[in-house]
């Protein structure tokens, strides 16, 4: 079978790093790209390719979030801890189709989903973006992924089953084991919490967790197969272990002193803000119906500014920041909020762009597959109406939003 031939002509192109500096083409043969830039699909080759019309339209790469959690709608709640343990599993298919509506078309889920549900996307059987999977989020006891209650009723949210192992660990040995067992069951990455945070009821953001041995032990397990860890961290001396242990990303980052993002520079780490995220709980609160506990409310408030001032810090100093949401504490489909305040943080347009482009795609594997409108890259791409030329238009983003192609084959509008 001859591979389609689609030719996105004369739009305003961002290439995962700039914008070109005139109107431009992209050629998709098949599942991939095969061309860039101006005139592109004036070769004799390409005169029966369909054409979509992208005169005076802006044409992405498909966007990246590097963390979501595809099971989740309202986690810490009441509600999640009410609700049948099935539930989250139907509602992932709700809250992966509304991420890769709003052009995201690669996801890192950061703890819930399992190797179903990225099974279920790569075979057609649900829309979404294509997962990277880190299965469960460890932690160690009382730690941040620990989902015991005072209650003493275990939130089911993210709790074990066949597929999604406990991240419960404590100790190098028992690290060692989990990481493993969390390896087998299918991760991608493996996501720990080297701090405290917001929606657990009975932490502190900016209390450490896991001991410099016991993160290091994570990291040298995931090496050994090819794979990283991303850690939850918020408070300084957990993102300072982190990075020494060699964690690749720091997601969240609220409280960076100097000596972080020096050890960021130092070890190439990338951190991943999630911006978005305290600020969804607090809406939540502010609405009366979240079901969320005060104390949980009222951390999300404490460290909102901490948080946007130690990003744009992290920024000045050019670490390397790539996009994610934590959306399922957030609401699926709205991840594009996140570009808006990472522009509010100092970043200029083609820096937000680049970080749920290019930048995010260098911890998606295989390497050099999403990211870019370049050769050989997956003809992942979004068609925006109208041209995107300024950060002040990022909070309108969703709304620009017109097709949605994933390996060169329309998702959005169906």
């Amino acid at each position: 079978m001859t591979p389609t031939l689609t030719v996105f002509r004369n739009g305003h192109v961002f290439d995962g790093e700039r914008f070109l500096p005139e109107p431009a083409d992209v050629v998709v043969r098949g599942t991939t790209i095969e061309a860039v830039g101006p005139g592109a699909s004036d070769a004799p080759q390409y005169a029966d390719a369909a054409v979509v019309d992208c005169t005076g339209r802006t044409v992405l790469p498909g966007m990246i979030d590097l963390h979501i959690h595809a099971t989740t709608s309202n986690p810490g709640s009441i509600q999640a801890v009410a609700e049948p343990f099935s539930l989250q599993f139907y509602e992932s298919v709700r809250n992966l189709q509304a991420t890769l509506r709003a052009g995201i078309t690669t996801a890192r889920d950061a703890g819930g989903a399992d190797l179903g549900a990225k099974l279920a996307i790569e075979t057609g059987l649900v829309k979404g973006p294509r997962l990277r999977l880190a299965i469960s989020i460890m932690s160690q006891t009382g730690g941040h992924g620990d989902f015991w209650l005072p209650s003493g009723v275990d939130s089911p949210a993210l709790g074990p089953h066949p597929g999604r192992p406990s991240g419960i660990a404590d100790g190098v040995e028992e690290v060692r084991q989990v990481t493993r067992q969390l390896l087998r069951a299918g991760a991608d990455q493996i996501k720990i919490c080297s701090t405290g945070g917001v929606l657990s009821p009975t932490t502190d953001p900016r209390h450490s967790q896991f001991t410099p041995a016991e993160i290091a032990v994570s990291v040298e397990e995931a090496e050994l197969q090819g794979k990283y860890v991303m850690a939850h961290a918020q408070g300084t001396a957990g993102i300072v272990n982190a990075l020494r242990a060699g964690v690749r990303t720091i997601e969240h980052g609220i409280y960076l002193n100097d000596e972080a993002i020096q050890l960021f520079l130092d070890t190439n780490a990338y951190l991943v803000p999630t911006l978005a995220a305290p600020r969804a709980v607090i809406r939540k609160g502010e609405s009366g119906t979240s079901g969320l506990p005060p104390q949980v409310i009222d951390k999300a408030k404490r460290v909102a500014e901490d948080h946007r001032a130690s990003v744009a810090r992290a920024v000045e100093a050019g670490v390397r920041i790539a996009m994610g949401t934590d959306s399922g504490v957030g609401v699926h489909g709205e991840n594009l909020e996140e570009l808006a305040l990472m522009a509010d943080a100092g970043m200029s347009l083609e820096q937000v762009l680049a970080a749920t482009t290019s930048v995010a795609g260098e911890l998606i594997t295989p390497e050099h597959s999403v990211g870019r409108l370049a050769p050989d890259y997956l003809a992942d791409v979004v068609v925006l109406n109208g041209r995107l030329e300024s950060a002040e238009q990022l909070p309108r983003l969703r709304e620009m939003i017109g097709q949605v192609y994933k390996e060169g084959e329309l998702q959005f509008p169906a």
